[in-house]
């Protein structure tokens, strides 16, 4: 039996806009949806980073390009790629982040489990956390396999109490129904 949904595949393919629909399915069944998901930050058509938005619309920095601000003098620099991590930013939106519906039928986004995030020991415990308690279902993203394993990443994927979805560009526009499906499943057994 599963409890969690996770969708993974390459950068680009739709896994945010795949979580974003599931949401609006689930909102519109009565479901409740907390959490938050990945959006990336464009200026003249080019990306410049990755804000985190929580599903009520409060957002907070993820990560940017560029050299460090005056402001993290002192702290120790996270990057990846030609991306500099905020990780005060990212932390103080979503570590305050807490399930609210207890016993209700409510669903937990987690958009995405990747290298910027894991930069935060705090998110990590976190994410452990939600996943192993009897609390609602998550909903989250993890990144396809590429390069040197990301513990966390590897974790969820081996769980075996989570639905993973493989997206392509394929299968993303007909998988959606499959997705809202499999949590309305999960919503039954955890009620």
């Amino acid at each position: 039996m599963f409890k969690h949904v996770f969708l993974t595949g390459p950068p680009g393919v739709g896994k945010t806009t795949l979580v974003q629909k599931a949401c609006e399915a689930l909102t519109s069944s009565g479901v409740a949806v907390e959490g938050f998901y990945t959006e990336e930050v464009r200026e003249g058509g080019r990306r410049v980073g990755f804000d985190v938005v929580s599903v009520t619309g409060k957002r907070g920095i993820l990560s940017r390009i560029g050299c460090s601000s005056g402001s993290s003098a002192g702290r120790r620099e996270h990057r990846v790629g030609q991306y500099l991590v905020d990780l005060v930013s990212f932390e103080s939106l979503v570590l305050s982040l807490r399930p609210s519906h207890p016993g209700g039928r409510a669903v937990f986004v987690i958009d995405e489990i990747g290298k910027m995030e894991l930069f935060s020991q705090d998110f990590i415990r976190a994410v452990r956390q939600m996943l192993g308690s009897s609390g609602r279902p998550v909903l989250g993203t993890i990144p396809a396999p590429k390069g040197r394993p990301l513990g966390l990443v590897e974790e969820v994927r081996s769980r075996s109490d989570v639905k993973l979805f493989i997206v392509t560009k394929e299968n993303r526009n007909h998988i959606l129904q499959d997705i809202v499906a499999a949590l309305q499943e999960s919503l039954g057994q955890t009620a």
